[in-house]
């Protein structure tokens, strides 16, 4: 049997510096014993570190607002000159559509001008050809084919025939050579088409030369 008094036991030596029981420091504990473990920093060190970052915050603060605020302005720059743009597009397309309409209404008078020269030069035959009209020659027959065809040309020329009986007395298209006074006539009005006029587009060319019923006074 062995004896338990052979074994000495085991004692345990206390190397920290601050007395868990007093709170008093030790004489002779090392200087390092109450230094911080791992990565902890002395509180002073850690507020020089947070008023680094803070200083760093505000400079990218005034950074980014000088950014914001250069381009708003570059925005607001660039819709005053679209606007500029646009102005100038429409000024252009005006005077375009202007331009265009003058030259289209060039080139219709011009037009006219020229139908108007030939119209002209054709009314002997043209009256001619009422008169034949009139009294019933152009009903059947050769010459009633040739009237029809130059009557598909006018129309196609914009040439009009001027003055219909029963039309309202105009002296901006017909030319009264008799006046018939009548208790029954209200206006003025064409009872007899003595010489057809014509117009091309817009452009008289000749009056009607008519004879008109007027209210009897």
């Amino acid at each position: 049997m062995t004896n338990n008094s052979e074994f000495e036991e085991p004692t345990f030596s206390d190397k920290r510096r601050v007395d868990p029981e007093t709170g008093d420091v030790r004489e002779g504990a090392p200087a390092d014993a109450g230094a911080p473990v791992g990565d902890e920093q002395p509180v002073e060190e850690a507020e020089a570190v947070d008023d680094s970052d803070t200083q760093l915050g505000d400079e990218d603060a005034r950074f980014l607002d000088e950014a914001r605020a250069s381009i708003v302005e570059e925005l607001e720059q660039a819709k005053a000159e679209t606007e500029q743009h646009k102005d100038a597009l429409a000024r252009t397309q005006a005077d375009y559509v202007n331009y265009r309409n003058r030259i289209q209404r060039e080139r219709e008078g011009d037009r006219d001008t020229t139908v108007a020269g030939v119209v002209a030069k054709l009314l002997p035959a043209l009256d001619d050809l009422d008169l034949a009209r009139k009294h019933g020659d152009l009903e059947d027959g050769p010459m009633a084919l040739i009237a029809k065809k130059l009557d598909s040309a006018f129309e196609l020329l914009d040439v009009k025939r001027v003055g219909e009986v029963g039309e309202v007395f105009d002296t901006a298209t017909h030319e009264a050579i008799a006046q018939l006074p009548s208790p029954d006539a209200t206006e003025s009005t064409v009872i007899d088409v003595v010489q057809v006029g014509y117009r091309v587009g817009d452009r008289l060319l000749r009056a009607a030369k008519v004879a008109v019923q007027v209210p009897q006074q």
